[in-house]
């Protein structure tokens, strides 16, 4: 065919209409969160569309080692809590597999208990640092008794007795930072804040309120969101 060929136009026709039903699968970060909210809250959890990867249920699986009762009925998830300021320590290493959030986000949530817990992953996310996550952790008391160069796992957390509320400034937009201190913070007396510059995705504060926790966000002049949780509240099974 000649490049200097003149182009021939093209029909389109009506067709019939499409029809039908699709099943989505659920959102990643979404499902992580489902899993841990509904394992601290109190009463029963129910979940639909759940994404069901790896990843999310190795998060699951975490919960369970620390006293949720997790199962899957049909086509829902049912899940019974432990409370929250109940979780128990679990009896051998927390393997995550290579699910770096559902590892961050715990590292936050068992910071706060009185326990040692210990994290391990594939060799992918044992090459990852947990550096930004265990500063603010950190701060608050937690002791990282053991961890391989650059803050990475095998980790192995003591959570404070006696925590202490923090104001933490995320230095750089990361969900997976600013949710690990809200879950620190859901365990610690008083009101723990993280000041966020740029907005992130914001599911753990929608979930958090949701499950009934005491959080609130206010934007200042800039633009820049303060996010505020009481900690040592009550969170409720969602159905």
């Amino acid at each position: 065919m000649s490049h200097t060929a003149a182009p021939k136009p093209a029909t389109a026709r009506k067709s019939s209409a499409l029809s039908g039903a699709a099943r989505v699968p659920g959102d990643k970060s979404i499902s992580h969160r489902s899993f841990m909210f509904g394992g601290l809250a109190s009463g029963e959890t129910r979940i639909t569309g759940l994404l069901e990867g790896e990843d999310v249920m190795r998060t699951g699986a975490a919960m369970k080692a620390m006293g949720a009762h997790i199962e899957k009925r049909g086509t829902e998830w049912v899940i019974r809590g432990t409370g929250n300021g109940a979780l128990l320590q679990p009896e051998a290493p927390l393997d995550f597999g290579n699910a770096g959030t559902g590892s961050r986000l715990t590292m936050g949530l068992v910071g706060t208990y009185d326990m040692e817990t210990t994290f391990i992953g594939d060799a992918s996310l044992s090459g990852r640092p947990m550096g930004r996550v265990l500063e603010p952790l950190r701060q608050m008391g937690v002791q990282v008794l053991k961890a391989t160069p650059g803050d990475r796992m095998p980790i192995t957390l003591r959570g404070s007795k006696h925590a202490a509320p923090i104001t933490y400034r995320v230095p750089m937009a990361s969900a997976q930072v600013k949710s690990a201190v809200l879950l620190a913070g859901l365990n610690t007396p008083g009101i723990t804040t993280v000041i966020e510059p740029v907005m992130t995705r914001d599911h753990t504060e929608k979930m958090l309120k949701g499950f009934g926790a005491n959080l609130s966000v206010e934007s200042d002049e800039r633009g820049v969101r303060h996010i505020f949780i009481e900690g040592q509240g009550k969170l409720t099974g969602q159905t």
